[in-house]
């Protein structure tokens, strides 16, 4: 057997405070880690789970001595095996010996965005956010180095998975020995590629028989899916593949383990020609994940979940969830992504106050060298603290928009609101007493009208699921709540929501018609790092936006938000003027807590800039 690099993933700088330090690698073998920084002395909790015959996943808790870590300074680490040093020399900048790592306070430079997918064409933008931080350094300029890197949703698409992709994590599964399931939730071939591009048919279905006549699968005799994503011909179904996805989605070391000689289909095979359209763009991601893995070294990075993560339209109506849930193998699924979300991201987000159970239970699941994991998915589905704040200045407020859902109790089919009640007071106490927050909702707040238009009249038709139709704005509680906060004495003078999800850009600020207080709100919408919508048809979106909602178009009184007052942003280069469809990581310069500055580093090394008076 090949010989197995030892860093199979990271070292991954994840949440960075004074008090607190949390970083996060995979080996592939056991070690016992310590991480040493320059004229620090500190104390280290080290969590550990076996996820594999040669995998070994490792969590490091910081925290220091005495005092404090000392905050928007540059702090060199090392990285060792009890005494002997692992050598990091991959993840340092040119004129570097060691990696450093920064632990933001007063924020001035926060790099944000959302959904990387890595078969779309476009090249991965994370590799522009690498190359500003290596200018930084050979500047020595720490103002210009960003201090932040927040990823609001689509870290990793576990139902849009290319087939190359598919055989890829197969690979990495086989070659690392990683633990499968005890009893698979569904019966599977045992050659994957027997079944690439053919998974949807597996997925569990409800039966014609059992639905209304009012129905249309009722008179077409169709059975409806229960996951309805409509690229899930490759959908990711078991715990050992969502593993396999997120080292191949953040770590170079794990593509050095992958023989794309292997990844291949018969000649004679329907989808040959979008096969290889595949292994080229992953080709391309591979190539340049070693730029991304030094960028998650340096970088405080921190993440939330949207749909992609676990699965398309993932709790958008009350049906959804009630066809899904009730189900064994379709919840099996669901928690198999969300499970591996908590390992692999949610960790990171945690301050020391919080209780992180899934270590142990990842744990208490394996036996055998394999997972059972049945038992362990309650825990999962009621745990309630996905959601998160970082002590900053301004302050960081990060929303679970996606298990705290307003159902709508009158028509199961109709969206539900992004945040319940309860969830909504919890974030009107949170903003209370701030003069200035940064506010990461994975979807917009104030999302494009003539769009969000068409998503109502597909609502109103019955198939909201078939355009996306989870804005703030679709749900009448949730939305007249969310505006509410807005427009009360007690708001931030200043709040900057950062968002993602749609795959196109945008920049607008808002503030209330007829309020007591001068406040400012900035909506900065950033998507994709690897995505993007149809560029002619956004062009088209955004002219006949432009054309319906004027200032003076009478449609505005129609919106749920007409007491508030937006404005689109132009852009000072480029053809397109307020809505960008160009894969990008956004740069937010911010002065004394207020926007300065907002840019699109695009993934060919362009880049857009908005006007902001």
């Amino acid at each position: 057997m090949t010989e197995l690099p030892l860093l199979l993933l990271g070292p991954l700088l994840r949440r960075a405070e004074p008090e607190l330090i949390r970083l996060q690698l995979a080996t592939s073998k056991a070690i016992n880690p310590r991480l040493e920084l320059s004229g620090v002395e500190l104390y280290q909790q080290v969590d550990m789970c076996r996820l594999g015959e040669h995998l070994y996943l490792y969590s490091l808790t910081l925290t220091p001595s005495k005092g404090t870590f000392a905050a928007d300074l540059a702090i060199a680490y090392e990285l060792f095996d009890g005494l002997e040093r692992i050598d990091l020399s991959a993840f340092c900048y040119p004129g570097h010996t060691s990696p450093t790592l920064l632990i933001p306070q007063q924020l001035h430079s926060v790099l944000h965005g959302s959904c990387r997918n890595p078969h779309h064409y476009s090249d991965d933008a994370l590799v522009q956010a690498d190359e500003l931080l290596a200018r930084s350094l050979a500047q020595e300029n720490e103002v210009q180095r960003p201090q932040l890197l927040l990823l609001s949703g689509d870290q990793v698409y576990a139902d849009d998975v290319a087939g190359p992709m598919l055989l890829a994590i197969h690979q990495l599964v086989a070659k690392l020995g990683i633990y499968t399931e005890s009893m698979p939730l569904l019966t599977t071939s045992e050659q994957v590629v027997d079944e690439l591009y053919r998974r949807a048919e597996l997925l569990p279905k409800k039966p014609w028989q059992k639905l209304s006549k009012w129905h249309s699968g009722y008179w077409l005799r169709k059975d409806e899916p229960h996951f309805s994503s409509i690229k899930s011909a490759n959908h990711l179904i078991h715990f050992e593949e969502f593993i396999a996805l997120y080292l191949l989605s953040f770590s170079a070391a794990s593509w050095q383990l992958v023989d794309f000689a292997r990844l291949e289909l018969a000649a004679e095979h329907p989808q040959q020609e979008v096969f290889s359209a595949e292994r080229e763009h992953l080709r391309k991601f591979a190539a340049s994940q070693g730029q991304v893995a030094r960028l998650l070294a340096h970088t405080s990075t921190l993440m939330i979940f949207d749909d992609h993560d676990v699965t398309d339209d993932w709790n958008l109506t009350a049906n959804w969830e009630q066809a899904v849930y009730t189900h064994g193998a379709s919840r099996g699924i669901i928690c198999n992504a969300m499970l591996a979300y908590a390992l692999f991201q949610g960790w990171g987000n945690t301050d020391a106050k919080q209780d992180w159970p899934f270590f142990s239970l990842v744990n208490d699941a394996l036996q055998d060298n394999h997972w059972h994991l049945k038992g362990g998915y309650k825990p999962l589905l009621h745990y309630d603290y996905w959601h998160y704040e970082l002590p900053t200045v301004p302050k960081v407020v990060v929303l679970d928009t996606r298990t705290h859902r307003w159902r709508n109790e009158q028509d199961f089919n109709e969206p539900s609101g992004l945040l319940d009640w309860e969830r909504l007071l919890e974030l009107e106490s949170t903003l209370e007493g701030c003069d200035k927050v940064l506010l990461v909702s994975p979807a917009p707040v104030f999302g494009v009208k003539s769009i969000e238009a068409i998503q109502a009249l597909f609502t109103l038709c019955g198939k909201p699921l078939m355009v996306d139709c989870e804005n703030w704005m679709a749900h009448e509680g949730s939305a007249k709540k969310l505006l509410d906060i807005f427009r009360r004495l007690e708001t931030p003078e200043e709040t900057i929501i950062l968002s993602g999800d749609v795959h196109y850009s945008f920049c607008f600020s808002v503030k209330a018609r007829f309020g007591e207080r001068d406040n400012r709100i900035w909506q900065l919408t950033a998507s994709g790092i690897k995505n993007e919508f149809p560029r002619k048809l956004i062009n088209f979106l955004d002219k006949l936006d432009s054309i319906l909602y004027s200032p003076r178009s009478p449609l505005n009184m129609f919106t749920k938000r007409w007491q508030m007052k937006v404005d689109k942003h132009d852009t000072t280069t480029g053809p397109q003027k307020h809505l960008v469809s160009q894969a990008a990581i956004s740069l937010i310069e911010l002065e004394q807590g207020e926007l300065n500055r907002y840019r699109l580093l695009h993934s060919d090394g362009s880049c857009t800039e908005y006007e902001l008076d």
